[in-house]
């Protein structure tokens, strides 16, 4: 009817999936990166496949993975900020992954304009903000054993809630480590324990045991 406004309702989901105006779909094999620390910070991430990495490097070359990031994950936030600076960690494709690519200035147009994706988008970093710090918590208070446990509970989020295995993405008992911030040989000695006590089961893949596991964060299992 003439003089009646219509709006139009904002699809996120068309908006992360579909290229425009400075977006694009970016297909990265394992061991790729998005991007590295020290890189121009100039666009932000969502994954949309697969499974991938955030790390640091110290001045000493020392590296400690900071997060992984399962899909619907938005990562490279720092671009967002007043100036766009440099890359503060290095962001990893753990398996074959595809990630939605936006450029800065696109991105804080969108949100700018479009209320109810600032609303979820700021959401979704008051809960990465609140899982880093529960990260930062079981570093400081937990045994190896219990963040073991739990970096492989993080891992298996992506399985179906019903399903009381899942398979976890391809990982290096090196990685891990860092995750977790101890050796190799401390990562090796906890899985094949984890193993005998039936918590996981792995060969070429690994499969973990999500009651088990929970049980064991939850001091309810002696690892």
């Amino acid at each position: 009817m003439m003089g009646e406004k219509y709006e139009k309702t904002f699809d996120a989901a068309a908006f992360l999936s579909s290229v425009g105006l400075g977006r694009r779909i970016v297909e990265l094999e394992p061991e790729e990166t998005f991007f590295s620390q020290g890189d121009l910070a100039d666009s932000i991430f969502c994954l949309q496949q697969g499974r991938a990495k955030i790390s640091v490097v110290s001045g000493k070359g020392k590296q400690a993975t900071v997060t992984l990031l399962v899909p619907g994950d938005f990562f490279g936030e720092e671009s967002l900020g007043t100036n766009a600076g440099l890359r503060m960690a290095t962001a990893t494709a753990m398996n074959k992954s595809t990630a939605f690519k936006i450029k800065r200035e696109e991105m804080i147009s969108v949100l700018h304009r479009e209320h109810d994706f600032s609303d979820r988008f700021l959401s979704y970093l008051l809960a990465r903000g609140m899982r880093t710090q529960a990260d930062l918590v079981d570093q400081i208070f937990n045994s190896s054993e219990k963040r073991l446990a739990r970096a492989l509970l993080l891992m298996a989020e992506g399985g179906k809630p019903e399903e009381t295995q899942a398979m976890i993405p391809p990982i290096t008992h090196e990685t891990l480590a860092e995750i977790i911030g101890t050796t190799r040989s401390r990562v090796s000695f906890f899985m094949n324990r984890f193993r005998d006590l039936g918590l996981i089961t792995y060969k070429n893949r690994i499969r973990v045991h999500r009651p088990r596991l929970q049980a064991v964060v939850l001091d309810q299992i002696a690892a």
